[in-house]
């Protein structure tokens, strides 16, 4: 017989939705278990981008000054080179907060430094090799989740299940949700080169015709993502390693002296792009948010952002109803209701960046030209403040409405 666990909500998914909102539940007094799959959260490749809406939930949370302890690094502009034209896109120096940059830093201390603020209340429960299986349905009522651990299969009952288990999502299959799948004409390959004190230190990006890259600056090395056709990359490795250095050097040139570090395809991970949406997000005692409600696209590195904005909607709403163990479709309802408007701008603005400039640029054989909107905003300097506000704050920006309940707190 499976071990049981009883508590008021069960988080499937220890990503920076799952962990936010754990850590915002058990703040406000909840009994919360959050169920992460793997031992640790030490996985390469992931978002790493802290845009400024985040950090400004950490100014409201009190936690800004540590967090910002941990090593990162911070881009307050962004640019692109389109065909040779160097354009400068983004300028985050005008947003009305306090940090006015993102902040490049591994998921893992994010996640990390989440969970042991969680800890510090006796209210947080976090289970590391605990993968959600199933739910526990009753009357067409979900009370909870199967899931599996070294020690054995375990039962935790609660009066919500929130799934945060991501776009490959356990809970949403298992709950039977409908999923849009919009569709995405685009692949990335993540690697990393060392970085030289001689090199620019700027961030960004190079398109030309049949490629393009981005280029994150994280202090000692170059994260890179190499962007190809949907599909691609059986096409890449036939070709062969040495075609594909030398694509990489034809976008950087700067690189060519260390190609070397790339030694095998095993240093080159796929990222395979989806973009897709849940039609409803919630049943009787589920909801899904983060890339389990909406996977989104890396153009803009806003997927991180978006789904820490769903964890703190959710902890807003939810709070006070967990509390009084009366959470109704109409609470979870109410988050959807919350979350869809910004969730359908933001994939809106990357389907059209893919498929008007990233798709045409990698399967056209021309020199790409700049967009007309892309050059104006050089004329016109102060235009770039409008992607950067919708880039770094989000469309419907979320503060923290629930308030720490001494209660909870460890002493």
């Amino acid at each position: 017989m499976a071990n049981a666990i009883q508590t008021r909500c069960v988080v499937v998914g220890g990503g920076p939705a799952g962990m936010m909102l754990g850590f915002l539940l058990a703040r406000a007094g909840i009994d919360i278990v959050v169920l992460e799959k793997h031992k640790d959260f030490l996985r390469d490749f992931r978002g790493d981008t802290i845009h400024p809406s985040t950090l400004e939930l950490m100014r409201e949370l009190g936690l800004l000054d540590e967090f910002l302890k941990l090593p990162h690094q911070e881009i307050s502009k962004m640019s692109f080179e389109i065909g040779g034209q160097h354009l400068q896109m983004v300028d985050f120096s005008h947003l009305p907060v306090q940090c006015k940059f993102v902040a490049l830093m591994p998921q893992w201390d994010f996640l990390n430094f989440l969970a042991d603020r969680g800890k510090r209340y006796r209210t947080f429960g976090l289970l590391m090799q605990a993968e959600a299986q199933d739910l526990i349905v009753e009357n067409g009522r979900v009370t909870g989740v199967r899931a599996s651990t070294p020690d054995g299969d375990v039962e935790i009952r609660a009066s919500l299940v929130v799934g945060c288990d991501g776009r490959h999502s356990t809970m949403r299959e298992r709950a039977g949700f409908a999923v849009e799948d919009i569709g995405a004409p685009i692949d990335i390959l993540w690697f990393r080169v060392s970085r030289r004190p001689t090199d620019t230190e700027e961030t960004g990006g190079h398109i030309e015709a049949g490629k393009m890259m981005v280029m994150l600056n994280r202090g000692d090395y170059w994260q890179c993502a190499y962007v190809i056709p949907k599909g691609g990359i059986e096409a890449v490795k036939r070709e062969g390693l040495a075609k594909f250095r030398e694509r990489v050097v034809e976008l950087s040139p700067f690189l060519r002296d260390r190609m070397d570090e790339i030694k095998s395809f095993d240093d080159v991970k796929l990222l395979t792009v989806a973009i897709d949406r849940l039609r409803q997000w919630h049943r009787p005692g589920l909801l899904c948010i983060g890339d389990a409600a909406h996977a989104m696209s890396p153009v803009g590195g806003v997927g991180v952002n978006l789904a820490v904005q769903d964890a703190v909607a959710a902890a807003n709403i939810l709070a006070e109803p967990l509390r009084a163990d009366a959470v109704t479709e109409r609470h979870l309802a109410a988050v959807q209701q919350r979350r869809t408007f910004p969730m359908r701008v933001i994939q809106r603005m990357q389907v059209v960046v893919q498929n008007k400039l990233l798709s045409p640029a990698l399967t056209g054989r021309e020199r790409p030209r700049p967009p007309l909107l892309l050059r104006v905003m050089q004329w016109i300097p102060w235009l770039r403040r409008i992607p950067a506000r919708i880039v770094g704050l989000g469309v419907r920006p979320e503060h923290v409405e629930t308030a720490e309940r001494n209660e909870g707190a460890l002493i």
